[in-house]
């Protein structure tokens, strides 16, 4: 059974969002005088599904080990940019978020055996997790539906100096990288590795279970390069040694954002999720959150179900 992670609900600061709802006015009463205006906040509440409302919860499905979109603080708590914004989606939601730590390979699996309501972990938004495809095309579940919050991209990983002159993924043809099994990076690598074996200068991708190990590979030489996540990427670059160890040199995609994945037959919380998502957005609190976790450069201007490509 998987460990489950508890965050407390704070009391909403709902100041900022009924800043931000208060142009939503309704039309004026036949006496000349205004009437009340709408709240938006109450209004995305009230569409929560009775499942959620009831148990006063939100189940999230997350694999706390990728920083700094989510990983373990001092206190062993999640922390990161997911832990923040779903925490903050909460406080809209008037629930208390719960996070069930589970492996990333398991995230989708779990969501639709209904372990939790919804996953949100970096999970890029991608055709063949919302059709439920397998790498050969095949469909072998139901898929999920995606509220995306945030525009992640790939980006190439280099010992600072960049003293192979990585630039793009050609460049990366006749060496060593490193990256985290199962992801979109690694998608990219297995095309590559196609690409490269054509030039007669092959490609050798070393997977790991985490960024973390993907890292260390770059970092003691045996890498030339990794490829990560935008924020994985930045967020090592500045803060490992001081920002003396990494630099990133290229972004390769900006195509898939980030979703919150959600089955499919739930179209009530996804639709309700959405709107609080634009909520949070238009708050400044979104942006606040993003400034924290130096990844500002990802902001999303609006939800959007089912994006990516």
């Amino acid at each position: 059974m998987p460990h489950l992670l508890h965050v407390h609900r704070p009391a909403f600061a709902g100041a900022a969002l009924a800043a931000a709802g208060a142009l939503l006015l309704t039309g004026c009463g036949g006496g000349g005088g205004q009437a009340a205006a709408s709240d938006p906040v109450k209004d995305v509440r009230a569409k929560l599904p009775k499942a959620q409302r009831s148990a006063g919860v939100l189940r999230i499905g997350m694999d706390v080990n990728l920083t700094p979109v989510e990983f373990h603080g001092p206190d062993g708590k999640p922390t990161g940019l997911d832990p923040d914004l779903a925490t903050a989606l909460g406080r809209i939601l008037d629930v208390r978020v719960e996070f069930v730590d589970t492996p990333f390979d398991k995230l989708v699996p779990d969501l639709q055996g209904k372990q939790f309501d919804v996953a949100m972990s970096a999970l890029s938004d991608i055709r063949q997790r919302r059709e439920g495809l397998d790498e050969n095309g095949k469909q072998v579940n139901p898929g999920v539906d995606f509220v995306d919050y945030f525009i992640a991209g790939t980006s190439i990983v280099v010992p600072k100096g960049n003293p192979k002159g990585i630039r793009a993924l050609d460049d990366l043809c006749g060496r060593t990288i490193a990256l985290q099994q199962g992801t979109n990076q690694d998608d990219i690598a297995t095309r590559q590795t196609a690409v490269c074996a054509r030039t007669g200068r092959p490609l050798t991708v070393h997977r790991f279970d985490s960024d973390v190990k993907a890292l260390a590979e770059v970092a003691s030489g045996a890498a030339a390069a990794g490829l990560h996540d935008y924020p994985v990427a930045a967020y090592a670059a500045k803060t490992t040694d001081g920002g003396n160890r990494f630099e990133v040199t290229g972004t390769l995609s900006t195509s898939n954002p980030y979703g919150i994945a959600v089955r499919k037959g739930d179209t009530e919380l996804r639709d309700t999720l959405s709107k609080a998502v634009d909520q949070l957005i238009r708050s400044g609190e979104y942006d606040k959150i993003l400034g924290k976790w130096n990844v500002s450069a990802g902001a999303a201007q609006n939800a959007v179900v089912n994006g990516g490509i």
